[in-house]
């Protein structure tokens, strides 16, 4: 089973990113049983370490989950990280606003913070400091809007935030919704603080991808390797994106600073 087998490559992660568009396939149907078979068979990578899921509760209020999360955390070998409803939208919810991040066992979950983020269609950011033998590292699961200008804003509210964190080594995983490799002005090290790094590849339309709206991204001393959007018959009808993954290595143990 896909998650399972294998060890943990030292100072590495193997993350994984995908907008299930809740539930809803390329056929019409919303199927969430259906999402969760394709996503232990087709998209988890042996030993996957981070995943975030986008559109991944009901879009409206009181964001409802419908995803079996026990049957991927047991089948997935993963933990998700929102058991305390503090990390929560509400208590119906599985994540905030769509998001939800899961992490293998053996990450110690140090801190779970959720940041509102502007724009008329409510989204926000999941921030989670972890630590994996001695590798600190802050993962940062959003779904940003589809228009540049509110991009560039909440890029801006997630900078502030980070600014007023310690420093580590910060994965932005998730569908920033930029077309442009390069990332435009809201991926810009001014907004953030900090320069985020990664290959961009096609992920939307699933049938034939021509923008790379989903990415995985690190700051220094992290690199992102072996970057891919997945492909396979239930990712074609499973949902609008294609998933992304990719292996982030890590900073040195014992105070991977990224300054």
């Amino acid at each position: 089973m896909a998650g399972f087998g294998g060890s943990p490559a030292p100072g590495a992660l193997e993350c994984v990113s995908w907008n299930i568009h809740r539930g809803r396939g390329q056929d019409g149907r919303v199927d969430p049983d259906r999402t969760a078979d394709v996503l232990l068979s087709e998209v988890l990578v042996p030993r996957t370490d981070v995943l975030v899921l986008q559109e991944a509760d009901e879009e409206s209020r009181p964001h409802r989950g419908f995803l079996d999360i026990g049957r991927i955390e047991d089948h997935g070998g993963l933990r998700h990280v929102h058991r305390d409803p503090a990390s929560r939208w509400g208590q119906d919810s599985h994540g905030f606003l769509g998001v939800i991040v899961f992490l293998a066992p053996d990450i110690v979950v140090e801190d779970v913070t959720l940041v509102d983020l502007p724009g008329h269609c409510h989204r926000g950011a999941v921030v989670v400091d972890a630590n994996r033998d001695g590798h600190a590292f802050r993962v940062i699961g959003t779904h940003l809007s589809l228009g540049q200008p509110l991009r560039i804003a909440q890029m801006r509210v997630i900078g502030q935030h980070l600014r007023r964190r310690t420093l580590r080594q910060n994965l932005l995983i998730g569908d920033l919704n930029e077309w442009r490799p390069w990332g435009g002005l809201a991926m810009s090290p001014r907004l953030l603080g900090q320069a985020l790094k990664g290959a961009a590849k096609a992920s939307f339309p699933v049938a034939r991808p021509i923008f790379p709206l989903d990415r995985i991204l690190t700051t220094a001393p992290g690199r992102v390797e072996d970057m891919r959007a997945l492909d396979g018959p239930g990712i074609r009808i499973a949902s609008d994106h294609r998933p992304v993954t990719a292996r982030v290595t890590l900073g040195s143990a014992a105070g991977n600073d990224p300054a």
